[in-house]
């Protein structure tokens, strides 16, 4: 897989973001991988898509099921080469399950597919619903995997491994800093991002 070419895409949409991040693992960094400017490109998801499938274990599988928001956009490509359903888990009063009529159905063959990996924790919330709804998690996969790919319990693939430095938030230096923490995903990041550059 030619890592360059993904980490120079990254580098073109501006998805590599340099500050000071506050994780959805309630951990914090100092760089953050924003997939979403990456795959608002139609070109860059289908490259990724099609990246990764050809990584996928000789499995059939029968649905691919992501978390949202993250592994939306690039589950819907996975699917739409593997030529079939997907869906996603959201999360009710904090609970992750199945919304819009979504079905998994017994004995469906599941592939879980993610942005990026960080802790493995939406990917194991996914799989939680898959099986509590009678599916098999056959396989798993993400662009990035930042150390959480292990942890999932099955094959996992993702294009490139990223160690980023991450900080518990009571021995963050940057905390230490006095620098504002900015969550990702936000509408207002590059907002954020600006006044933390004039910060400094």
């Amino acid at each position: 897989m030619p890592q360059k070419s993904l980490m120079e895409r990254f580098k073109a949409t501006g998805a590599i973001l340099e500050g000071h991040f506050l994780l959805s693992s309630g951990l914090h960094s100092n760089r953050y991988i924003q997939c979403a400017k990456l795959l608002q490109h139609p070109h860059h998801a289908s490259w990724c898509g099609e990246q990764l499938v050809e990584l996928l274990p000789d499995e059939e599988f029968d649905i691919v099921v992501s978390p949202a928001v993250g592994g939306i956009v690039i589950g819907q490509e996975i699917a739409r080469i593997l030529d079939i359903r997907h869906i996603f888990v959201e999360k009710e009063d904090g609970v992750p399950t199945l919304r819009r009529g979504f079905r998994i159905f017994e004995g469906d063959a599941a592939l879980v597919v993610e942005d990026v990996v960080t802790t493995g924790k939406s990917s194991l919330e996914v799989m939680d619903v898959i099986r509590a709804a009678g599916g098999e998690v056959v396989a798993s996969c993400a662009i990035v995997d930042r150390g959480g790919g292990k942890k999932l319990g099955v094959p996992f693939v993702a294009l490139t491994e990223l160690e980023i430095e991450v900080f518990e938030p009571e021995n963050c230096p940057l905390c230490a800093e006095g620098k504002p923490f900015i969550k990702p995903g936000s509408r207002h990041i590059e907002e954020e991002k600006e006044e933390i550059e004039e910060d400094e």
